[in-house]
């Protein structure tokens, strides 16, 4: 059994799999694989997700497949009508959108909010203690680095400041999450567990 998880970028792409199988993998009484697809950022997935999903869903040998798993950051897409300004709001309208109009049982839509290197900040401790040391208060609850300066801005910034280099998402991004444990961010971040919760509940019955 396997999901495809849909993704925005090279960093996700690199690190994401063995992160999320990490956690899933110990609750489940077989591993699961994990298939990605990597789109050309927020934009390509906006237009191309429902096309692909159909395509993956209903390719011959599909009846293997746990369900494909949308996963884009909340920081960055244009797409939220203008009323909508905080996370919980944009997220919950963007879940909805998405998942309504790829209109299969098998699909599910979720953000990293408002990035992915939020769930890196739940275990400050993977950090080099320059960098950790100038982390603000609120990344006690990572999912809270907000729209103003979000995760991956925010360690750019500090990398450049205290190692004099800059901070790449591919490369340190992967270094990270490799060494990041899932249940500490599990712990720490709301909608990654909305997540993971869901995946485990969807391998579940796929096993069953």
């Amino acid at each position: 059994m396997k999901f495809i998880l849909f993704v925005e970028g090279y960093s996700e792409k690199k690190a994401l799999p063995a992160f999320l199988k990490k956690w899933l993998d110990n609750q489940l009484p077989q591993p699961v694989r994990m298939k990605i697809v990597r789109f050309e950022g927020w934009a390509d997935y906006n237009r191309d997700v429902r096309k692909k999903a159909h395509v993956h869903l209903n390719a011959p040998g599909s009846d293997d497949v746990v369900a494909v798993i949308g996963l884009i950051d909340l920081y960055g897409p244009t797409i939220f009508p203008g009323h909508l300004a905080n996370a919980d709001d944009r997220y919950n309208w963007g879940k909805g959108e998405f998942e309504n109009r790829v209109g299969h049982e098998k699909f599910r839509h979720f953000f990293a909010v408002h990035e992915t290197e939020a769930w890196l900040l739940s275990e400050p401790a993977l950090f080099h203690h320059d960098v950790r040391a100038s982390f603000p208060g609120r990344v006690t609850q990572p999912e809270t680095v907000n729209f103003n300066e979000p995760p991956a801005k925010m360690l750019e910034r500090l990398y450049k400041n205290r190692l004099k280099h800059t901070y790449k998402k591919v490369t340190h991004g992967k270094e990270l999450f490799d060494r990041l444990d899932p249940a500490t961010a599990y712990n720490k971040c709301p909608h990654l567990r909305e997540l993971l919760d869901e995946m485990l509940r969807l391998a579940r019955r796929a096993l069953a």
